[in-house]
C-alpha cells in the first residue's frame, strides 16, 4: 500500500519562506511522478508543481519562480521550496503519487487524467 507522509506546513507572514517534505513508501518511486497539489477552502484541488521520472518539472503560473520541487530518490523524499509566500498561497497542501511515467510538464498538464494516491495533507496559512 502506498504512504505518503506530508511535513513542514505551518504559518508565515507574507514574504517568508517554508519547505514542505513528503516520505514515500511502498512505491515505484524513482519511476513515477510526484507532485504537489493544494486546495484553498471553497476551491479546488490544484496542481503546484509536478516532477517526472525523468528529473523534468513543472509549476503552476501562479508559482513559478517562488516554488521549487525537488526529489530524493535515495531518501524516497519529495520537496517543495515555497519562498515569497503570498496570501493566495494559503491552502492544504498535498503530496501526491501519480500513476503515470512521465516527464513533469505532461503529468501537470494531464493530472486529471491519471490515478493518484494522496497524503494527508499538511496546512501553510500566509498572513499579509
Amino acid at each position: 500500500q502506498v504512504q505518503l507522509v506530508e511535513s513542514g506546513g505551518g504559518s508565515v507572514q507574507a514574504g517568508g519562506s517554508l519547505r514542505l517534505s513528503c516520505a514515500a513508501s511502498a512505491y515505484r518511486y524513482s519511476s513515477a511522478c510526484m507532485g504537489w497539489f493544494r486546495q484553498a477552502p471553497g476551491k479546488e484541488r490544484e496542481g503546484v508543481a509536478t516532477i517526472g521520472s525523468d528529473g523534468s518539472t513543472a509549476y503552476a503560473q501562479s508559482v513559478k519562480g517562488r516554488f521549487t520541487i525537488s526529489k530524493d530518490n535515495s531518501k524516497t523524499t519529495l520537496y517543495l521550496q515555497m519562498n515569497s509566500l503570498k496570501p493566495d498561497d494559503t491552502a492544504m497542501y498535498y503530496c501526491a503519487a501519480v500513476s503515470v511515467t512521465a516527464g513533469g510538464p505532461l503529468c501537470l498538464a494531464r493530472s486529471n487524467e491519471f490515478r493518484k494516491y494522496w497524503g494527508q495533507g499538511t496546512q501553510v496559512t500566509v498572513s499579509s
